[in-house]
């Protein structure tokens, strides 16, 4: 009798232990409405909290006097300082045709950024070609890169198809992503689908943590909602 209650005990502290850790995870969880502007630092853009589709949300646009020789748009998420985990958010991107016949509406997730953008993992997609009747523009329905040394030219050039795929997209419409993130693997998730769509084994920037960021392409109106944070490392 003295053994079993000895057992139960030790069966109960490690389930003690256990939920302690469950609880240790939700509480690396954060949540970001992205309904104001606090805790936002903008690279290269102007940013304001906007209606969209019925929701208030973070909102990126070019600036009138933009840099020439940067085509990015970014809403760095203060406070952050991720390695491996999991980024959530809702993400919704227009063209802006009028200032690049060629534009897709990219728009996306970076992470591990650093030197105030300089330097980040970013992973994005281009809503116009999910549904394309091209079907090679549909097998670049979503891009990873890595900057500055691996925009994704040269990635397409050096490895053709290994960083991009296809995934049906509407253009303008909220857009589920979710990324999972361990040491140099990355997987994409869109729309609650059960399998990535993409599949990154080979981070560029190596096993390093930094920051996370709102990314857009120049000539986009982009719009996210609903950031979702949760840190393994």
């Amino acid at each position: 009798m003295g053994k079993f209650v000895s057992a139960l005990c030790l069966a109960s502290f490690v389930l003690l232990a256990l939920n302690g850790g469950a609880q240790t995870t939700r509480e690396r969880t954060r949540v970001f409405r992205l309904d104001s502007m606090e805790g936002l630092e903008t690279v290269n853009t102007k940013a304001d909290i906007v209606m969209y589709r019925g929701r208030r949300a973070l909102h990126l646009a070019p600036v009138q006097n933009r840099e020439t020789d940067r085509d990015s748009m970014v809403a760095l998420v203060g406070g952050t300082d991720f390695k491996d985990g999991t980024i959530e958010a809702e993400v919704a991107g227009v063209p802006i045709t009028a200032m690049d016949p060629t534009a897709r509406g990219f728009v996306g997730v970076e992470f591990r950024v650093q030197e105030h953008g300089a330097r980040a993992e970013n992973i994005y997609l281009r809503p116009t070609n999910g549904r394309a009747e091209d079907q090679l523009r549909r097998n670049h329905s979503v891009q990873y890169e890595s900057l500055p040394e691996f925009p994704w030219h040269r990635l397409r050039k050096e490895a053709p198809g290994t960083y991009e795929s296809y995934v049906d997209l509407e253009a303008g419409a909220w857009t589920k992503m979710r990324i999972e993130i361990a040491g140099t693997k990355a997987r994409l998730y869109v729309n609650g689908a059960g399998q990535p769509c993409l599949i990154v084994n080979d981070l560029k920037l190596g096993d390093v943590r930094g920051q996370i960021g709102l990314w857009a392409y120049i000539a986009t109106d982009a719009y996210f909602s609903n950031l979702k944070v949760t840190q393994t490392n």
